[in-house]
């Protein structure tokens, strides 16, 4: 993974330009320490993930097209259990910023709030806390997912978290418990959420190629599920 370290919020363009032969040939996370929350809100793009953490931005390579088709279909499927369901909580994509702590903004690929929190799901950066956060690793985010962001999430309490481990195809699946998280590392098998009611998913799924129909699923978790 490389890394850009810079301190103060005017020099991205420099920093972009000297190290854009590298970051076009590797995965990268970019780190500028200096920026507030303020600098943030104010210079970050709507187009782009850009997260905010204790007095650093973070800025991501782009996302792999293998990235997206998970993300995709774990949104569909999450968005078309709840209207089913007619579970009525929100789910929302990156780059939506949540708010975490007053240092600390981080954008999920997907973020899921409960129904009694929905309504607060407004505005730039969101402040109301999900239920259910999905991360899906690249070579360059593995790090940060497994292990800054499952500590952050623990920290404030959100219940449950997904991380998809692209480049090792497990599922690393984490329930809190007493404030830690319980984790569970399934390269195949079934989850079960404690958080979406009568909902789980098929690890092998995610592996499948293509991706397996959404709907077909559905039928299968509403079957299995009586």
């Amino acid at each position: 993974m490389g890394t850009v370290v810079a301190t103060q919020p005017q020099v991205i363009e420099d920093t972009a330009r000297q190290d854009a032969a590298y970051l076009a040939r590797h995965p990268y996370v970019v780190r500028l320490g200096g920026w507030t929350l303020d600098d943030y809100l104010r210079a970050a793009p709507e187009s782009r993930r850009w997260e905010f953490a204790r007095g650093e931005v973070l800025m991501y390579s782009p996302a792999s097209a293998e990235h997206q088709d998970r993300v995709w279909f774990l949104a569909y499927l999450l968005f078309s259990w709840m209207q089913k369901q007619k579970w009525p909580g929100k789910l929302l994509l990156a780059p939506a910023a949540v708010q975490l702590a007053e240092d600390l903004i981080r954008e999920p690929d997907i973020s899921v709030f409960r129904p009694e929190d929905a309504p607060k799901v407004t505005g730039v950066p969101v402040k109301a806390l999900p239920v259910l956060v999905v991360e899906v690793t690249s070579p360059s985010t593995r790090t940060v997912d497994l292990v800054e962001k499952a500590q952050e999430y623990a920290s404030v309490g959100i219940p449950e978290y997904w991380v998809v481990d692209l480049p090792r195809k497990r599922f690393v699946g984490h329930a809190l418990e007493a404030g830690r998280y319980r984790v569970s590392q399934l390269p195949r098998g079934r989850w079960v959420s404690a958080v979406l009611p009568d909902f789980w998913l098929d690890v092998a799924w995610l592996w499948q190629q293509p991706l397996p129909d959404v709907q077909k699923c559905l039928q299968e978790i509403a079957k299995q599920g009586r």
